[in-house]
């Protein structure tokens, strides 16, 4: 076989499409992963505070989740069964029963589809069409639910939107909480919105959000915001969606971001952390009165992954069947937010934003955040940006780092801000 060097990317400059991305920002190539630690082929290793986008909540080849994909493997256990029942499938229906669902008191369906969170965005989307008879979706302002088409529809990044190159239609946007200052309630501007007959807005078949918009910039939506959304929505006989592709799965410190909020959604869609090993698994939950779907209405080749079923029974075994885990999570969340808070000292007209293992720090500039991501990456921490400009320095560590790896990470970026604020200073002088 031959193998590339290890320093060599000649070959993705060749053959790559020009639509690769967080490459760019962080330009060597990766050989090995374990826990919160990459390793490039030169053996340099670097603190992964992405986390495959929050696709890794547990972490780098979590070795229980691993030992069970292989002896799964190694007993010629199905890899790709479409729909059909499998045993793997089976286990992972249940703990997710025994475990999520039954102690939160919720019934819901689950339904499986292409492997991705903007497929299950698709799949929700159509439901709520098909089960009120309308075509509107309320989203919101700096909202993130993916580039196919009907999900980008409802994505306000002008940027992806920009890739589609027809009309976006079938979404109205309203302004996110605080979105147009601390003065303006942005629910009650929401429920003028859709009571005024002659508003302009059509009836809405459903109203999607996140409660932490994790690409839009770590805009953290209040309990009070999105009860009252919440309310609004049944009150106009509209399905409230909450995506919680990348809050969910204990992000936030619980297992779904919004479990402390009091609401009950009509349909969650769930990806990325959800197979807990970084394997392609999305899903949404539907309330039994909503499962409208005739056989194969939406599908997918790739919803039967069942490599992923048996780590995501493994994560939910593991990380979920007591509150200790999410216990744990908090006490890192309260330490993240401690640090962050002395590094975004550093720099003036800086603020946090987020919530839980969800945190940045808004330095107000894409540029500058870019600069700090780029110093970061120079000395070994993988991190990105976000928000509108990019201008949010975004901090999505594994809920699994250690304490000691953790603090190095954090030491990094405050490095990084420290440099910048002291060659701002001497600039200045």
């Amino acid at each position: 076989m031959t193998t590339v060097k290890t320093d060599d990317k000649a070959i993705f400059e060749r053959r790559e499409s020009g639509a690769r991305s967080y490459c760019r920002s962080f330009p060597t190539v990766f050989k090995k992963a374990n826990g919160a630690i990459l390793s490039d082929g030169e053996g340099r290793e670097y603190i992964d505070f992405l986390a495959g986008c929050s696709t890794l909540n547990y972490g780098h080849n979590d070795p229980d989740m691993k030992a069970a994909l292989i002896e799964h493997i190694q007993a010629d256990g199905l890899a790709h069964g479409l729909d059909m029942h499998t045993n793997a499938k089976a286990d992972f229906l249940e703990a997710f029963e025994r475990i999520v669902l039954k102690p939160r008191n919720m019934d819901y369906r689950m339904m499986f589809m292409g492997p991705t969170g903007a497929n299950a965005v698709e799949a929700a989307l159509k439901i709520a069409r098909k089960v009120t008879g309308r075509t509107n979706v309320i989203s919101f302002t700096n909202g993130f639910h993916g580039v196919t088409l009907g999900a980008l529809a409802a994505t306000g990044n002008g940027y992806h939107r920009g890739g589609a190159s027809i009309p976006l239609s079938g979404v109205t946007r309203m302004p996110f909480e605080g979105s147009m200052g601390k003065d303006i309630d942005t629910a009650d501007f929401l429920n003028r919105m859709l009571a005024e007959p002659s508003s302009g807005i059509d009836a809405p078949a459903a109203v999607i959000l996140e409660t932490v918009q994790g690409e839009g910039g770590l805009n953290a939506a209040s309990r009070e915001w999105v009860r009252r959304v919440a309310e609004i929505a049944r009150s106009h006989g509209a399905l409230l969606i909450v995506d919680d592709i990348q809050a969910g799965c204990g992000r936030t410190g619980p297992f779904f971001s919004f479990e402390e909020m009091g609401v009950e959604p009509d349909i969650i869609t769930m990806a990325k952390s959800l197979s807990g090993f970084g394997l392609p698994f999305a899903t949404l939950l539907v309330k039994p009165e909503h499962d409208v779907f005739g056989p194969a209405e939406h599908n997918g080749t790739f919803r039967g992954n069942n490599h992923a079923f048996v780590t995501a029974r493994v994560a939910l075994e593991k990380f979920w069947a007591d509150n200790n885990f999410q216990e744990t999570v908090l006490k890192r969340a309260a330490y993240l937010r401690s640090r962050l808070a002395e590094t975004a000292d550093r720099l003036p007209n800086t603020r946090l934003k987020g919530r839980g293992m969800m945190l940045g720090i808004d330095v107000g500039s894409g540029e500058l955040a870019e600069d700090i991501c780029s110093r970061c990456f120079r000395d070994g921490l993988v991190i990105e940006t976000s928000g509108a400009h990019d201008e949010v320095v975004k901090v999505l560590a594994p809920l699994t780092i250690d304490e000691e790896t953790f603090a190095r990470g954090l030491d990094i970026l405050d490095a990084a801000v420290s440099e910048i604020a002291q060659s701002t200073k001497l600039a200045a002088e």
